[in-house]
C-alpha cells in the first residue's frame, strides 16, 4: 500500500511511516516531511499551528497538539495497545491524513 494524495505520494519519510513502526512521526522531528504533515493539517482545518514551527519544519508542541486533537476527533487509537489518542504520526494517522487530503484534493472546483 502507498500514499495517494499529490501531498504525501512518494514522500519517502511518510511513505516509510505507513509501514514501519520506527518511522512515526513525533514531537521533535524537522523536515520536509514534517512541514508536509502540517499543511494537512491546516487544509483539514486546524489553523493553530504557527508560522515558526511551519518555516522551521519542526514538530513542535502546537504540532502536536494538531496532531492530537486531529486523532481524538476522527478516534484514532490502537485499541492493542492504547486507552485514548495521543500526538504521533504513525501508520493509522498517516493513512487517514492521506485519505482526508485525497478527498479535498478530489473535489470540484467552487463557482
Amino acid at each position: 500500500m502507498a500514499l495517494s494524495s499529490r501531498l504525501f505520494r512518494g514522500v519517502a519519510a511518510l511513505e516509510a511511516c505507513l509501514v514501519d513502526d520506527k518511522a512515526h512521526v513525533k514531537q521533535g522531528a524537522q523536515g520536509e516531511h514534517v512541514r508536509l504533515v502540517q499543511r494537512a493539517l491546516v487544509l483539514l482545518g486546524d489553523k493553530s499551528i504557527p508560522t515558526s514551527e511551519y518555516v522551521a519544519g519542526l514538530y513542535g508542541p502546537r504540532t502536536a497538539a494538531a496532531v492530537f486533537d486531529y486523532k481524538k476527533r476522527r478516534s484514532i487509537i490502537n485499541y492493542s495497545y492504547q486507552t485514548q489518542a495521543d500526538n504521533i504520526v504513525g501508520k493509522m494517522t498517516i493513512a487517514s491524513l492521506d485519505r482526508d487530503v485525497l478527498s479535498k484534493q478530489n473535489l470540484p472546483a467552487s463557482p
